[in-house]
């Protein structure tokens, strides 16, 4: 074989390399759903944005909650026994609230359970579909986000108060516009809010976490911890089974030139110093 046939078999290779690799990962995480499903007896579902290197050539991309992912969850719920227990795994940084919105009614019309697992964080749209659960899994470092509408680069709060504190006689026309559906559009937030929330939960205090929650308290990537979401009366607990930490290890980010982090990477626990350690 020559230089120019080694040349070309190399630069197949190399191209088709990413194609399997990728094709392993997703086998691996079938086989590692399959074994969750196995020991929980529940339908697992997973929606998890990371940025990937899923193409020949390599170039990342960030992915958010869109129409595409309400189609698969809503299809996943249908081909689900009413009764069946569902596991949502949930690391996303938000989407469309049209499509965070459908996900989530789905869910809450299901009959059986529904837990929702947030390893890492569930922003915006993510913690919305994390209110129509029945049960909220947090690591105990793991961060809930504000469901406040947002219009374009504005907060849908912020764009509201700019009319109130100012002489509407010098605002722009299009802010006024903006001011008005932003207005419609916490209205029609806090009321989807109060509809997934538990009904157990008193009608106060549903009203003032859907206030809370939708009208602009914090700014919209404030991180909600897994102590304030329970002091909001959100139904969270802190055990997260080891699988979907694995589950996790499995949508891997793209490969850095430089990593950032580093550590040996096997459990440690107490041992005893080395002799002579500490002398």
């Amino acid at each position: 074989m020559g230089v120019t046939e080694i040349f070309w078999v190399f630069l197949m290779l190399s191209l088709l390399q990413p194609v399997v690799r990728q094709k392993m990962l997703e086998a691996a995480r079938i086989r590692l759903i399959r074994k969750i499903e196995r020991l929980r007896g529940h339908r697992v579902i997973v929606l998890i944005h990371r940025q990937e290197t899923m193409s020949l050539l390599g170039f990342p991309v960030m992915r958010y909650i869109d129409i595409e992912d309400a189609e698969e969850v809503i299809r996943a719920i249908h081909l689900t026994d009413p009764d069946m227990p569902i596991d949502m795994v949930l690391h996303t940084p938000g989407g469309l609230v049209l499509a965070s919105l459908q996900i989530a009614r789905a869910l809450k019309a299901h009959r059986g359970k529904v837990t929702v697992f947030v390893p890492h964080y569930a922003m915006s749209g993510g913690t919305l579909i994390a209110l129509a659960a029945d049960e909220i899994v947090m690591d105990p470092h793991a961060v809930l986000g504000p469901v406040d509408p947002q219009l374009g680069q504005y907060p849908a709060a912020s764009l509201v108060r700019v009319i109130q504190q100012k002489d509407i006689n010098r605002v722009e026309d299009q802010t006024l516009i903006l001011a008005d559906m932003a207005q419609k559009a916490l209205e029609q937030l806090r009321r989807e809010v109060l509809e997934l929330l538990p009904e157990s939960m008193p009608r106060d205090k549903a009203e003032a976490l859907a206030e809370r929650l939708t009208q602009g308290t914090w700014t919209h990537d404030h991180p909600i911890s897994f102590q304030e979401a329970q002091e909001m009366g959100l139904p969270v607990k802190g055990e997260m089974p080891r699988e979907f930490y694995e589950l996790m290890e499995l949508f891997p980010q793209p490969v850095r030139r430089q990593p950032a982090v580093q550590y040996i990477p096997i459990p440690y626990g107490p041992q005893a110093p080395s002799r002579g350690e500490g002398r």
